[in-house]
């Protein structure tokens, strides 16, 4: 990934979480799997973690402890009520920017050539 697509993805990488989220609970590691999975390869797991502490702070997931049969217990984490109002605001936001963005970049190809 290049800088910019980098860039961007540090914007919306909360909503991409959340969203993986909705679906059901997750530990941290299969919520970077999924990233990788969908083609996000460049995601470090700590920036995953370090967004998943922040989330947590703000109260728009729960997390729970569950036993592992290798090492210390694992964290599993659920999107909250706010967290979905969180999520829903993004998705409102996304739809925003894309419609827009599709329109600005329609009108550029207009007046080429």
């Amino acid at each position: 990934m290049g800088r910019q697509a980098t860039e961007m993805l540090k914007g919306v990488l909360e909503g991409i979480v959340l969203a993986f989220l909705s679906g059901h609970s997750a530990y941290g590691y299969e919520i970077t799997a999924r990233l990788r999975d969908e083609g996000f390869t460049d995601i470090a797991e700590g920036t995953v973690y370090a967004l998943l502490i922040r989330i947590e702070q703000r109260g728009l997931v729960d997390v729970v402890k569950v036993p592992s049969e290798k090492g210390p217990p694992r964290k599993m984490y659920s999107l909250t009520g706010p967290g979905q109002d969180c999520l829903n605001e993004f998705w409102r936001t996304w739809s925003f920017l894309s419609e827009r963005l599709e329109r600005i970049r329609e009108e550029g190809n207009e007046h080429v050539g």
